[in-house]
């Protein structure tokens, strides 16, 4: 490996970390540097902003889980009966194998997801959708193959509800599985997981909609 190359993943190593414990807004540019051994510099050579570096800590991830999601969605197209639960089943393996890119990858690419959008981080939305839009599509096109009555914002509501479950329960996997040792004697592991959370919330996508009656706005006087 060459320096420069060197560099550049000890930059983004520390950065994967101290984004998954902090966040991204409570991680400084200088602490990133101090992690891992570098000038402010180098960042700005190899990154040009903070922002970009957050892009390419997540495309690490993305780049593997996203084609190989892809591929597994489009073979799923026009499929007569697809359920949510087929869908939502055909991504974990290209999720569970970003475990083989990193120690904990699976689990570390969600938490930094999560991040992303409880942060407000909007310049992830658009890496995410520009770089990365065909999954993305394929899966909102696959669902209302399932149930076209699902408008579209209902089901970008149900799809970030599905996607905020997710990140918590990947984010507190530990905690949750040593309480489900210590309760129940189970033991589990990611897949096993993520196999229990697929049902609850493939039936959250497609339950009936909630009949909402109008916002109303007081002016303030």
């Amino acid at each position: 490996m060459s320096n420069k190359q060197g560099t550049k993943s000890r930059i983004l190593d520390a950065a994967e970390r101290l984004f998954a414990e902090r966040g991204f807004a409570d991680t400084s540019l200088r602490l990133i540097t101090s992690k891992a051994e570098v000038n402010l510099a180098s960042v700005n050579y190899h990154f040009g902003s903070k922002k970009e570096l957050i892009q390419a800590v997540l495309a690490r991830y993305l780049d593997q889980f996203m084609p190989a999601s892809e591929v597994a969605l489009s073979a799923l197209e026009n499929q007569p009966g697809l359920t949510v639960h087929e869908i939502f089943d055909t991504l974990v393996q290209p999720l569970l194998s970003l475990d083989e890119l990193r120690h904990r990858g699976s689990s570390i690419f969600l938490q930094l997801l999560g991040r992303g959008y409880i942060e407000s981080q909007g310049h992830l939305r658009w890496f995410v959708t520009t770089h990365y839009g065909k999954p993305l599509e394929l899966i909102v096109k696959l669902i209302h193959q399932v149930d076209n009555d699902i408008d579209d914002a209902e089901l970008f509501w149900r799809l970030h509800f599905t996607l905020g479950t997710v990140v918590f329960t990947m984010a507190s996997f530990e905690a949750l599985n040593d309480i489900a040792h210590a309760d129940f004697e189970q033991h589990n592991n990611v897949e096993s997981v993520i196999k229990r959370l697929i049902p609850y919330v493939a039936a959250g996508v497609v339950a009936p909609a909630p009949q909402l009656s109008g916002t109303k706005i007081k002016e303030v006087s």
